[in-house]
Order: structure tokens, then sequence, then C-alpha cells
């Protein structure tokens, strides 16, 4: 799978379980949580995606904001995990 498409299904996913304000728009290179879009639990919450929709296993060492913190980090995170 190509990164904009990871990109997109990533995003897909954000905006459906976390954007509630019709008026935001999600920017891939926005922090998820300085922006206060996703909390600690809702990290989970989009990791337990990640492994379900791209079948990769992410450890605990990997759950830091490095991989995780935005949507483009997130389909870098998956492309690596990928290969």
């Amino acid at each position: 799978m190509e990164q904009s498409e990871i990109v997109t299904k990533v995003k897909d996913y954000i905006e459906k379980n976390f954007v509630y304000d019709q008026e935001t728009n999600l920017k891939v290179d926005e922090s998820l949580l300085d922006s206060g879009l996703v909390d600690s639990t809702g990290i989970l919450e989009v990791v337990s995606f990640i492994e379900e929709a791209f079948g990769i296993s992410i450890e605990d060492e990997e759950m830091v904001p490095d991989n995780l913190d935005s949507v483009t980090k997130i389909a870098s995170f998956i492309v690596r995990k990928a290969q």
C-alpha cells in the first residue's frame, strides 16, 4: 500500500472517530495530542485500528509521539513496520 493511501485511511479513521466539530479541518502534519484531538486513551484506540487495519503489531516501546503524533508520522511508521 502506498503511503498516500495509508494517510487517507488513517485520516478518515481519525476524522470519523475523533473530530466532532464539522468545522475542524484535520491537517496531516498536525499534532494529534497537542491539538487535543486525541488523548492518551484515544492513542490506544488508534493503535488498535492500525494493528487491525494494516496487520502489524505495535510494541509498547513504539508507542511514542515520533511514531503516532500526526497522520503523517503514523503513515511513515506503518510503512516502516510493513517492510
